[in-house]
């Protein structure tokens, strides 16, 4: 079973996709950073200096402490139950920047690809079938053996 395993584990697939979810989760704990710290606050101070992080709304007050609460943290602190929708506008963004990221590799892979199809072009020589010689695609003798080609 050992063995089976170290088989598996040691395919080239296996490996590559090990890579691709290393360097994903990388990836996207940067995307997570550009929309947050980036993206998000400059949109936020275009819509009234709104900090999207922190657009709640209460369902429940706190057991511990009544509303209003300024902040998320503030809200879960007091044991609200708050319906968290600027936390998942953050997480759309975050998705669409890495789909657009993704759609990206995924054409400029395609083109480099594609860059290392090599055309074949036509052959314009061919073989005599009597002496083995190569004469042009469109001769009718062969030149080496004088024998009428077919």
């Amino acid at each position: 079973m050992f063995k089976e395993f170290k088989n598996f584990a040691l395919k080239g697939n296996v490996i590559d996709m090990a890579v691709g979810i290393i360097i994903g989760a990388a990836f996207g704990t940067i995307v997570k950073s550009l929309v947050d710290d980036i993206i998000m606050p400059p949109i936020g101070l275009l819509v009234g200096n709104v900090d999207f992080s922190q657009l709640f709304v209460v369902l429940r007050e706190g057991t511990k402490l009544h509303g209003p609460y300024a902040t998320v943290k503030d809200a879960a602190a007091a044991g609200a139950v708050t319906l968290n929708y600027g936390v998942f506008i953050n997480c759309v963004v975050s998705f669409l920047i890495v789909a657009f990221s993704v759609f990206l590799m995924v054409k400029v892979f395609q083109k480099v690809k594609s860059l290392d199809t090599v055309i074949v072009p036509e052959p314009v020589t061919k073989e005599c079938p009597y002496c083995f010689s190569k004469i042009p695609k469109k001769a009718t003798k062969c030149g080496f053996c004088t024998s009428v080609l077919p």
